[in-house]
Order: C-alpha cells, then structure tokens, then sequence
C-alpha cells in the first residue's frame, strides 16, 4: 500500500529518471476525486489513445468525450517522447478489472489472465496515455518507448516498487488490447533493468526472446539498431534467434 505521490514529488521523480515533463495549465488541480478515491497507490497502467498529432491527443485526455469527462490519465506521452502532464489524482484511464491482476501487482507476482471486471482500478493506478492509433501499424518511436520506460521506472522507483508494478490496460481488463504493438513482457524487462541503475541512466540492458521475435523487431521496438544488437551478442548470418535467449541489449 502506498499514498500517491504530491504533485511536486511526481514531477521531481519523472525529471530525475531523464523524462522531459510539460505541466499543462491546471493539471495539479484536475482531478476526479469528487467521485471517489485516489490511492492507495499500487501501480503504473500503459494505454494507447487510438489518436494521432499531439495537441489533438492531449486535448482529448484534458477534456474527455461524452460520457466519460477527463481527466482520461496522468500524462500522455507524446511520440517524440515527451510527457504532458494533465491530471493528478483520480482519473477516468483504467475502469473496472480483474481483482485478481490488481492482487498479483500488489504482491509483484506474474500476472493472471484478467477474466472479470470486478474492481475499480481508477483509485490503485497511475494512467499513461501513450499517442498511438493502436492499429498494429503506427509506429512505436525509439524516443516514445523509452519514455515509456522511464516514466514507468520513474513511479517505481519513487514508490519502492519492482517491474511487476507496470501493467498494459489489456493485462487489467477483459476484451482491452491497449498498448498494442509492443510486449509489456518487454517493457517490463527494460524497467527492471533500469531500476538496477541510478535514475536517469542509460546503459545497456537485457531482453529475453520471445516466440516469434526478430532482430529486427526487438530493434524497432527498443529502439536500437538490430545490427548493434546482432554486435553485441556476437550473432551472425543468417542472425538466428532463439525463444528463451538472453539478450544484451547496447545503450542507445
């Protein structure tokens, strides 16, 4: 159980782990909490916004639609990597899930598969919007995802969590796919990594092969070259990869 973090402290936390933060006019004030709780704190939620251009996404997560007012997360993170933060305190990002998810994150246990919508998660999680159309085929930048990275090692580091705090809104409720396009496994991976090394570093990490990977596509999605990865691990024609592999993965 953990209290939410203030405002100032949120900021502190995302700028000390290298996150380039714009505070969006009002966003310390904008809030739902006179709908209910906010807190305790117990994890970091990853969402797409099936949204494109910046200005136009944050607008959307500032100001909600009808029948869902903002504010819609914490801060949207824009495909050049940088936050705009809008609210802080209850937002409208997460809705209803699994208890059982929202028990495995609070003991950092691997994830059931989310079969029921049973609890609120809107108290329990940061929300991070992430600009993407969530189609498959809009790319995931290098800058974006390691933004993504950081803002997430950012909260677990401030609140003493581990990699297993960071959650996609598809693992929390049934028939949701957000963030697609990228592995949270993977994401994951990398926040751990980071956690082991001071806020803000960059250094190498490592990522674990799953079924299907690529070079290619873990290059694309970390945002490094697949020839530095091929480099660093000494792989070499036909550059074959395995499920299960270790991977050093080189500092950008």
């Amino acid at each position: 159980m953990a209290t939410p973090l203030a405002a100032d402290r949120l900021v502190a936390a995302l700028r000390a782990e290298g996150v380039r933060v714009v505070e969006r006019p009002g966003w310390r004030t904008h809030n739902r909490n006179a709908k209910g709780p906010w807190g305790p704190s117990h994890g970091v939620m990853i969402h797409h916004t099936v949204t494109s251009g910046t200005s136009n996404t944050v607008s959307i997560c500032e100001n909600g639609y009808a029948g869902l007012p903002g504010p819609l997360c914490h801060g949207v993170i824009a495909k050049d990597g940088t936050v705009y933060l809008i609210g802080h305190g209850r937002a409208n990002h997460a809705g209803k899930g699994d208890s059982a998810v929202l028990q495995a994150v609070i003991a950092e246990r691997a994830l059931p598969r989310a079969a029921k919508a049973d609890k609120d998660g809107n108290p329990h999680f940061y929300g991070w919007e992430c600009e993407n159309l969530g189609d498959g085929r809009d790319p995931w930048p290098g800058a974006q995802l390691d933004a993504i990275e950081r803002v997430s090692a950012a909260l677990c580091r401030a609140h003493g969590w581990g990699a297993e705090s960071v959650i996609g809104h598809l693992e929390w409720q049934p028939g949701k796919v957000d963030p697609r396009g990228f592995a949270m496994s993977g994401l994951r991976q990398r926040v751990a990594a980071r956690l082991r090394g001071k806020p803000g570093a960059s250094g190498s990490s490592t990522y674990t092969v799953g079924a299907g990977d690529t070079l290619s596509g873990i290059g694309a999605h970390l945002g490094v070259s697949w020839q530095a990865i091929a480099r660093e691990n000494s792989i070499t024609k036909p550059y074959v990869i395995h499920p299960g592999q270790t991977l050093k993965i080189p500092a950008k």
